[in-house]
């Protein structure tokens, strides 16, 4: 439905000057999926991924006031893995160190902020990036990547962002006609093709001979900033690790030039994480912006084709996060305390496992059904899926129901 056009008065003078009106026209009242996407089409860059005939695995009426895209990330934002996130691992199980350190949820959160302003910035569609963003960590198991890693170890194959597609292809029931979300095929690439130095793509289902899109590109990389910087909040946060351990860092020297003796700790890690994102944020788009200017790209044909990342670090800031990467991998992740609560949640992991492939029955009725239909390895796979649906503090109560153990977390109270 369009309204006719109106106009409204507009005072185009500054205070204290006689007022001088001008007619500036309104536009439509309600604007429709179809004016929305008009305007997508005047406002994004010409490689930017249009919402305009995105497909679908079915076919549905959806509501005519929002684009696909904003559907796709509306449907994540409200179905119940997303919910989950909020206890499942980032770096440190749920109830350790301060409740101020990052979750899964608050780290996805984060990275969906970061990848709507890159997207912004570059002329992208920032409700394909949002999307990709808000859905890419979904298929995580509890405990993080070591929940991750040892579910791998222990069924032979486990890919979280196969998970992720799995999640909102089939796992998620909130349709009757339907399983799974029913997510544009764009958003769907984009979580499957989702990689960053501990993120490896694990299928390739969806344009398998292409290039993803520069929002599905725009997303690992800010999933990488929200990270690097939430990772050295938390851990001076958790006292795991000291500012001086960062002094002799290329990036740290980078974002201290703004840091007082005087400012108040919570002031301080602030700054801190403000200064790291600007920095990161900053690098990205102008080196991706001098990407995309040297290698021609016209359109959305260009992207897909190019065989270089279009998105990326400068050379003096890959090398800046190399150094940082590392520094954080020896006195974060591989410190001794974070390996002791992962450790844990590993061991958690493997009993539930082995147990509920010896007694199916301690399962719900329907992953028992699946059971009964599944071959050797299929059976496998359908106790490793239910585990990986699972939040930590999940886990420790199963853990406790079935084993009458209750597990104390190494650090709990730190």
């Amino acid at each position: 439905m369009r309204f006719a056009r109106k106009s409204r008065r507009v005072n185009t003078t500054r205070p204290g000057v006689s007022r001088k009106m001008t007619a500036v026209p309104m536009g439509p009242l309600i604007r429709t999926r179809a004016i929305l996407e008009d305007v997508e089409d005047r406002a994004l860059a010409p490689f930017g991924v249009r919402s305009r005939g995105a497909k679908r695995t079915h076919v549905e009426n959806v509501a005519d006031f929002r684009t696909h895209f904003q559907h796709d990330w509306n449907r994540v934002l409200h179905c119940r893995a997303f919910r989950k996130l909020e206890y499942k691992t980032q770096v440190l199980p749920y109830g350790l160190g301060s409740d101020f350190v990052r979750n899964r949820l608050t780290h996805t959160l984060e990275v969906s902020q970061i990848a709507v302003g890159i997207a912004r910035a570059l002329g992208l569609n920032e409700d394909l990036a949002q999307a990709v963003s808000l859905a890419h960590d979904l298929g995580h198991p509890p405990f993080g990547h070591k929940g991750e890693d040892e579910l791998q170890a222990i069924c032979g194959h486990f890919n979280h962002n196969e998970h992720s597609l799995r999640i909102v292809t089939e796992i998620e029931k909130r349709y009757p006609s339907f399983p799974g979300l029913n997510l544009s095929t764009d958003v769907l690439e984009g979580i499957e093709k989702h990689e960053t130095d501990y993120d490896r793509i694990g299928s390739y289902r969806f344009n398998p001979n292409l290039g993803p899109s520069l929002e599905a590109l725009v997303a690992n990389f800010a999933d990488t900033i929200a990270y690097r910087a939430h990772d050295i909040e938390d851990g001076l946060e958790s006292r795991i690790v000291q500012e001086g351990d960062f002094r002799g860092v290329a990036f740290w020297r980078r974002i201290e030039t703004e840091l007082t003796k005087d400012m108040r700790p919570s002031m301080r890690l602030a700054r801190i994480t403000r200064r790291a994102i600007g920095a990161m944020v900053d690098d990205i788009v102008r080196e991706s912006a001098r990407r995309l200017e040297e290698a021609g790209v016209k359109g959305l044909a260009d992207v897909r084709a190019s065989r270089k990342s279009l998105v990326g670090w400068s050379f003096a800031m890959a090398k800046e996060q190399k150094e940082l990467g590392g520094l954080l991998m020896d006195k974060y992740y591989l410190s001794d305390k974070v390996k002791e609560a992962c450790g844990v949640g590993s061991k958690v992991i493997r009993a539930l496992y082995l147990r509920y492939l010896k007694e199916p029955n301690l399962l719900p009725e329907l992953e028992r059904e699946k059971l009964e239909t599944a071959g050797e390895k299929e059976r496998e796979l359908v106790v490793a899926h239910w585990i990986a649906g699972m939040t930590d503090r999940y886990a420790l109560r199963d853990y406790e129901r079935i084993f009458g153990e209750k597990i104390v977390l190494p650090g709990a109270g730190w």
